[in-house]
């Protein structure tokens, strides 16, 4: 565990012309702030009421700049991050006093970016600057608006619509969001489009102290997993960085607002008193139990708070006189915050697959060393490598003697031969019930014992006994072989051959191509529960597949496709549902096939791994059996008295059994695990791939969409190779929201121009997608308005 430290808190004044400097003052140290009140002459000559108080802090930020603030605050939690801590920033005070500028900043221009943006750089930065680590970036953003969870990052158009509500779940790894989408950022741009398209979606209304207040809270995660490039290094670490905006605190008799803003102002009161609830019980050293579950945010920020963490708070106030009643309460909850301890810890964990070969290596040393051992104490038949072709091809040979009785017995050499013995004696036991079920195959045709056209089909040809049962019919203890009729026996086969073709075709013509004798009924008609012989090899079978191929052939031939030409344009668009279905037929026929054959293999890789789950848990019923009759052995052994010869303990026959039967249950165990855990990476696969062509077809559609529907016909026309129009000559007023020239005309622009710097590119890159994104969405909406009336 990691050393305890205390929580760093910060205070952050908010600039203004009327700052009251006979009340705040502030520390040589920049530390301390002091607050002075004049006394209430109304209250009488005594008057016992306090007006002095004196905080003292981490930094006072006064006419701080935006990177003052994140060199100050932020900086060093960032940097730890990629050492594996985890980090928190929070953003605490009253409505309009800062926060939000502190922590997002003013998207519009690059330097008066704040605190998530820049650590969003800085993250970037490093990971240029560690080559020896493979580090991935994923993101993730979180509102919680009137005691609701919601995710900002819910409208991007690969993140589907989430069927169960979101939830808190914790687990001894800490506490995260069921049901939040998180997103994998390669680039500086992707992450910062993620930023911006969350900032679009957040709740925001006016104020009387700010214009665009935000009217909940958010939190913006940042998750860090950085490996080795080494692939003897099975360590990695894991971390991420909580990037907390609170909405703003206020005093309703102040405000004096009513309906929405009202609701909205006391679910906002209520979750801060309960935040500073948990704050008091977590600097209270006596106090055992920690109100987290009071609400939604303290129960999101249990590890911020007081887990596993670095934790820094900047307290945004005012430095007017009108505000110092306020400035006070966030003053008093910013020391409570300092009186917290955090216990930060490096989030260790272990490659399952680096650990793998590393102990495969280890493994072969070990044996050489084995090897040395037993030359030197002449044990020169033990072989600790596995077995090759030859040996088992002779162990096989042996126990195929000792079956037949030519070997009286097997020499035993070690643990690894008697391993083998018993997996031979296990394979020669199926080729006996293959040899088996091949001879009965070449002399029966098999039929499904469940599927009843096929018997009465058979029972119509006449292979029937003179019992009136099926030739070859179990009858419970075995195959019963039945007298055949007359006209099965040798010298009429033929004639019977005839007259069953001739009664499965008149039959499966009388029920159509979906009658239970054609199609796929007759394939399943294969099967081996009841049997049915034939005059010669598979003559029954060969009829019913030839009568299943004509059945299937004939309505293919009758359906021939035909051309159409394609219809005109309508006049209103189609619902996106019937045109989405038009698209799959034809133009994105062939991403929708795609689409298919990755969700198939999807769903086989599914099936595959619940079938290898199931035998998981069986072998792990049987080894628990086994373990408790191994142990029903040992204690009843030491009831009866230990018996040693030698040094060594003797055990009974059916014990030793038990212990080889348990080490290969383990085996099994083991290899089945393995598989398994192949088939949870291909699952993992498959469904990305699955995601991504049904993004695309998504994308794809709407392109189409657009184009085929909202784009005047003549346009259309024109566009087209050899139109009317040629390059640079496109009439773009009469084409809305596409503005290709203007974007390229901006980057090329904006590549040349921006004073700040390189490092701004990916910051206006992803304002300009995000603003131009919403502005499209926004034109589509009022085209469609506009076809509808």
């Amino acid at each position: 565990m990691g050393t305890r430290k205390k929580v760093h808190a910060f205070v952050r004044v908010k600039p203004t012309d009327d700052f009251a400097h006979e009340m705040i003052k502030y520390g040589d140290d920049n530390k301390t702030i002091d607050i002075h009140l004049k006394k209430d002459t109304g209250r009488g000559v005594v008057n016992n009421q306090q007006t002095d108080w004196s905080f003292k802090l981490d930094g006072v930020l006064h006419d701080a700049s935006q990177d003052l603030v994140y060199e100050t605050v932020a900086k060093d939690v960032v940097s730890q991050a990629f050492n594996g801590y985890n980090g928190t920033i929070m953003c605490y005070g009253q409505t309009g006093a800062g926060k939000t500028y502190t922590m997002t900043g003013a998207t519009e221009n690059y330097k008066h970016r704040g605190i998530l943006p820049r650590a969003l750089q800085q993250v970037f930065k490093m990971i240029e600057e560690h080559p020896t680590q493979a580090i991935t970036v994923r993101v993730s953003y979180l509102e919680i608006y009137n005691e609701s969870l919601f995710d900002l990052l819910s409208t991007l158009p690969y993140v589907g619509p989430s069927v169960t509500p979101m939830t808190i779940v914790g687990n001894p790894q800490g506490v995260f969001i069921k049901g939040l989408s998180v997103h994998l950022t390669s680039q500086e741009e992707d992450a910062f489009s993620l930023l911006f398209e969350g900032e679009t979606n957040r709740i925001i209304a006016s104020h009387t102290m700010n214009k665009n207040s935000s009217r909940s809270h958010c939190i913006f995660t940042i998750y860090v997993e950085a490996h080795s490039r080494t692939l003897s290094d099975e360590k990695y670490i894991t971390s991420k960085i909580n990037l907390v905006d609170l909405a703003g605190s206020e005093r309703l008799g102040k405000s004096r607002y009513e309906g929405r803003v009202l609701k909205e102002a006391t679910y906002i009161n209520k979750s801060l008193s309960f935040l500073e609830q948990a704050i008091i019980a977590l600097g209270d050293q006596k106090r055992d139990h920690i109100p987290f579950r009071q609400c939604k945010l303290t129960h999101a920020l249990k590890d911020s708070l007081g887990g596993n963490c670095n934790t820094v708070l900047v307290t945004n106030i005012y430095g007017e006189a009108a505000q110092l009643e306020e400035t006070l309460s966030s003053l008093r909850f910013a020391s409570r915050m300092k009186l917290v301890t955090t216990e930060p810890a490096i989030n260790e964990k272990y490659d399952a697959e680096r650990m793998v070969k590393n102990l495969e290596k280890e493994l072969a040393l070990l044996k050489q060393e084995l090897a040395i051992h037993d030359s030197l104490a002449n044990r020169t038949l033990v072989n600790y490598d596995p077995m090759d072709e030859i040996q088992i091809a002779e162990i096989n040979s042996q126990v195929r003697r000792y079956l037949e009785g030519t070997l009286d017995e097997i020499d035993i050499i070690n643990l690894r031969q008697i391993q083998e013995v018993f997996n031979q004696f296990r394979v020669v036991l199926s080729q006996q019930e293959q040899e088996v079920e091949s001879t009965l195959r070449r002399k029966y045709t098999l039929i499904d014992k469940n599927d009843f056209a096929a018997i009465s089909a058979v029972q119509k040809a006449g292979l029937v006994d003179v019992d009136d049962h099926l030739v070859g019919e179990p009858d419970g203890q075995g195959f019963g072989f039945g007298v055949a009729p007359f006209s099965t026996r040798p010298g009429k086969k033929s004639k019977s051959k005839k007259m069953f073709k001739e009664q499965l075709s008149s039959l499966a013509r009388k029920e159509g191509a979906g009658s239970p004798v054609s199609g796929k009924d007759l394939d399943a008609s294969t099967s081996k529960t009841q049997l049915t012989p034939s005059s010669k090899d598979g003559d029954v079978k060969d009829m019913l597949l030839q009568d299943r191929e004509t059945s299937s052939i004939e309505p293919l031939a009758s359906e021939s496709p035909k051309e159409e030409l394609c219809p005109p344009r309508p006049s209103t668009p189609p619902a996106k549902p019937v045109a989405f279905e038009d698209f799959k037929n034809e133009r994105g026929s062939e991403i929708n096939r795609i689409f298919k054959e990755n969700k198939s293999i999807l769903n086989e890789r599914r099936k595959r791994a619940s079938e290898t789950t199931q035998r998981i848990n069986a072998i792990k019923q049987e080894i628990d059996m086994t373990k408790e009759a191994l142990n029903f052995h040992k204690s009843l052994r030491e009831k009866q008295g230990k018996y040693e010869n030698k040094g060594l303990m003797i055990i009974d026959e059916e014990e030793f059994l038990l212990i080889l039967k348990l080490k290969d249950l383990k085996k099994q165990y083991r290899t089945e695990y393995q598989d398994l855990q192949d088939l949870r990476a291909e699952i993992q696969y498959c469904q990305q791939l699955v995601d991504q062509c049904r993004h695309r077809l998504l994308t794809e559609f709407d392109i189409w969409y657009n184009e085929s529907f909202f784009v005047p016909e003549d346009l259309q026309a024109a566009l087209k190779p050899g139109g009317s129009i040629r390059p640079d000559m496109m009439p773009l007023s009469r084409i809305v929201s596409l503005g290709e020239d203007d974007q390229d005309r901006f980057s090329r622009l904006q590549q040349t121009m921006l004073p700040e710097g390189p490092d701004s590119v990916s910051f206006y890159n992803a304002k300009v997608k995000t603003e131009q994104k919403h502005n499209y969405l926004k034109t589509m909406m009022g085209l469609q308005q506009t076809h509808r009336k």
